[in-house]
């Protein structure tokens, strides 16, 4: 694909002195082909600007953000880029890094990859949960609506073209087929093929034992009888009042991911299958 790359924004795994230095490496490597390259604070590196937080991604044109760390990274990454700006995702560490297209050891082949446009850009769609109009940061993982009261246990309602469930059990997750290998994994759920269009909904420990739905894409509202929390793609969290109607809906514009190689099992071989 014919893209030109001359801004790159690279982003960092918290508090990681293997992550700092693999992305010293790539802000040399990126210096060396003529790009402009961005840091964020506190990591510096040699002809690279520092902007002060991940917040300044927006305000500065980016054409490719480069994830070190592992998949919380790169989440934390889409979320905070300009809708549209793809993102190569580096393994650096981590445990499965389902999200990552090269590691450490294939750093120099990706970089020259990037720059002879021997890539291809793959979407995934997102989803996001809104309150009475007040939207909340979209997920490419999942929301996930869980109880904050740990001695009572909640109904949720699940509205869903047409149709009602209600449920009394600790939460449920709402994942996209990229998150089904998430949180709604650990809890059970199926693995989804990241091409679909479809949702997830995994309830979490239901009294009366309800299985995971694979549903078409379309929006759904949730309410709990109790104070819940609504937690994005496992980072970012916000209280929600008993009764009040979540709305949880397809994100217009889809994250984007800088491919090398495509995959028909991508996130099964991931996963170690």
């Amino acid at each position: 694909m014919a893209m030109e790359i001359h801004d790159v924004a690279i982003i960092t795994k918290h508090n990681s002195t293997e992550a700092d230095k693999v992305a010293r490496m790539i802000a040399e490597m990126l210096s060396k082909k003529g790009a402009t390259v961005y840091t964020i604070a506190p990591l510096s590196a040699d002809k690279a600007t520092m902007l002060k937080s991940l917040k300044d991604l927006k305000a500065v044109h980016i054409d490719l953000a480069i994830s070190a760390g592992g998949d919380g990274t790169t989440l934390r990454a889409v979320r905070s880029l300009a809708d549209g700006v793809p993102v190569l995702s580096v393994k650096v560490g981590g445990s499965r890094g389902i999200l990552s297209e090269i590691t450490v050891d294939t750093l120099n082949e990706g970089i020259e990859g990037v720059f002879s446009n021997s890539f291809y850009l793959d979407k995934r769609m997102r989803i996001f949960a809104s309150i009475d109009g007040e939207e909340f940061p979209p997920a490419l993982n999942d929301v996930l609506i869980h109880r904050m009261n740990f001695t009572r246990t909640p109904f949720y309602t699940i509205r869903f073209k047409g149709d009602e469930l209600r449920k009394k059990m600790d939460g449920v997750i709402i994942s996209t087929p990229t998150g089904s290998t998430g949180h709604s994994y650990s809890a059970g759920g199926p693995i989804l093929h990241e091409s679909m269009n479809s949702l997830l909904i995994s309830p979490l420990n239901p009294i009366d034992r309800m299985p995971p739905l694979v549903v078409p894409l379309d929006s759904m509202e949730v309410t709990s009888t109790l104070d819940a929390s609504i937690i994005i793609d496992g980072q970012a969290g916000f209280e929600v009042k008993p009764e009040q109607n979540i709305r949880i809906k397809r994100y217009e514009h889809d994250a984007v991911f800088l491919r090398f190689k495509s995959k028909g099992l991508r996130q099964l071989a991931k996963l170690g299958f």
